[in-house]
């Protein structure tokens, strides 16, 4: 068995032993372990160096993120899932934030329903904030508070997929379990040529199986993994592995315009010796933005505001926002449409407000009139707000930018 002393592992535990299934240079041309090689022009010496420098690169390289500064599942969990759809800078914030308010299992399975969604405003995709409380709930429940080690465990917790199980048992247990994101499959795509969409998923269990097979020669390395930055903490080669597959991802081997001279495999990337680097990973073309048109209404009644919550089981759930009503994006006349379709009598209004936002396929213009005459209008008993109360509530992102025309 081909082996090199300098890096711990043997070759064939790098490179998968099922390549001969998989389409690494052109559709429908399978390779031998030997014949890839040749194809990729790379001496048999250079193979087995992958994962040593991946880690040799993290250890140098890792971004200085609060959640790489602690050992707590925890902590590592809720980064996960806010990383989740969102920028680490976007993230950020949150976390901090998040960490000082709620910075264990029994605090956050606690929080009430606004608070929860306040603490979440602006991150989006808010079934994330309750899959954490109801998985929160289920560690107080099934495990005293304490955060599983067991991938099994975790798997069973609600909002937990595959990928948050990898990222989660690699990063904040040191296990050798894979974890494929975007980053990832991109990394991956290159290095190895896989082909396909990365969705189908015959290609998809290609990635998962490339990522199974190189964190698991990055758990049997011999050498203790030490970051250059003491402040981090990192558990151990698994971890750094899965994280170096993704930081490679999100700060080099970037969608367009990758920078490959300062890529730390570079010399055994298929891609990049191939001259293919732009057309791999090959992500079908997105299906065409859809056009969607709101009018929302400002109703003051003395020093307060009519605002309602968006019901269980649609999109924003549980959050606040303006009255408001969808029209047809070429409807002629959208404000007495949505003030008909939301009860009120009469139009008369003044546009305060034009905005513009997407939301993953949509494109949605929300115009923001206010109700001139509120008091020739049949409006509710309850919902009125003083600005002070609606401060405390969370609402939706296009909606909290009209707070300021209150």
């Amino acid at each position: 068995m081909p082996s090199c002393s300098a890096c711990d592992f043997d070759l064939t535990q790098v490179v998968p032993t099922t390549v001969r299934k998989w389409n690494w240079i052109l559709p429908g041309q399978h390779l031998t372990l030997a014949e890839t090689r040749l194809k990729r022009n790379l001496p048999k010496s250079k193979s087995n160096q992958l994962t040593r420098r991946l880690i040799d690169w993290f250890a140098v390289n890792a971004r200085d993120l609060p959640w790489r500064r602690t050992s707590d599942p925890y902590a590592i969990w809720v980064s996960e899932i806010m990383l989740q759809q969102t920028q680490v800078k976007t993230v950020i914030p949150y976390f901090e934030r998040w960490m000082k308010l709620v910075p264990d299992v029994r605090r956050l399975s606690r929080l009430s329903s606004n608070r929860l969604h306040k603490l979440w405003e602006g991150l989006g995709y808010y079934t994330r904030a309750r899959n954490l409380q109801r998985a929160a709930r289920q560690i107080v429940t099934d495990h005293g508070g304490v955060f599983p080690d067991s991938c099994d465990d975790i798997l069973k917790l609600p909002g937990i997929g595959r990928y948050t199980v990898g990222a989660v048992g690699s990063v904040a247990f040191n296990q050798p379990v894979p974890l494929v994101d975007g980053n990832v499959i991109r990394v991956l795509s290159r290095l190895f040529g896989i082909r396909g969409n990365p969705k189908d998923r015959q290609v998809s269990e290609q990635f998962w199986e490339t990522a199974g097979e190189i964190v698991a020669a990055a758990g049997r390395m011999r050498t203790a993994f030490k970051p250059d930055n003491a402040a981090l903490k990192i558990s151990g080669n698994c971890s750094a592995l899965n994280q170096s597959l993704m930081e490679l991802g999100a700060t080099i081997c970037a969608p367009r315009n990758p920078d490959c001279g300062a890529c730390p495999v570079a010399r055994l990337c298929h891609a990049n010796n191939s001259d293919c680097v732009d057309g791999l990973p090959e992500i079908p073309q997105r299906a065409k933005a859809t056009e969607r048109r709101f009018v929302a209404f400002i109703v003051q009644r003395g020093s307060k505001y009519l605002v309602r919550r968006r019901p269980p089981g649609v999109v924003n759930a549980h959050l606040w926002e303006f009255p408001n009503s969808e029209g047809s994006p070429d409807e002629e006349d959208p404000v007495q449409s949505a003030a008909e379709q939301l009860g009120f009598q009469t139009v008369d209004t003044e546009l305060c407000a034009r905005l513009k936002h997407s939301i993953t396929r949509y494109r949605i213009t929300l115009e923001c009139h206010r109700l001139m005459n509120p008091e020739a209008h049949a409006l509710p008993a309850h919902g009125f707000y003083t600005r002070e109360q609606i401060g405390k509530l969370p609402f939706t992102a296009a909606h909290q930018k009209l707070l300021q025309y209150l």
